[in-house]
């Protein structure tokens, strides 16, 4: 695998994988997608280890996250978790704890580690 270790390398790499994507997938040769496979992971190293993005530090922040990657919305997580979204809005604002219902929910409908949620109660 390629490795990236400086910021014009990264724009380089950055800039090779667009031009090729904006062929469209469909028109690249089997070695321009090997690639592009190659780049992106190589991309993917880099930005983890110089753009380190933090792990939430609160229940309610680690939800937003999830949420976020499940990509779904308050109205929607309130709706699976058969709860209000007003009482939703309030325990992520951190106006109302989380109780035991919410924090079963979200574990089983968001993937949150038990663990995370047993060391932020």
């Amino acid at each position: 695998m390629k490795i990236i270790t400086t910021k014009t390398e990264f724009k380089n790499a950055a800039e090779e994988v667009f031009n090729l994507m904006n062929k469209g997938e469909g028109n690249l040769t089997a070695k321009e997608r090997k690639r592009v496979q190659l780049l992106a992971s190589a991309i993917q190293v880099y930005e983890k280890n110089i753009y380190p993005i933090e792990m939430p530090q609160t229940i309610e922040g680690m939800v937003e996250l999830k949420m976020y990657e499940h990509k779904i919305n308050q109205a929607t997580l309130a709706k699976k978790l058969k709860l209000s979204t007003t009482k939703l809005s309030m325990i992520l604002s951190g106006k109302q704890k989380p109780d035991i219902r919410f924090l079963k929910g979200v574990r089983k409908e968001l993937d949150i580690d038990a663990d995370f949620i047993l060391d932020h109660i």
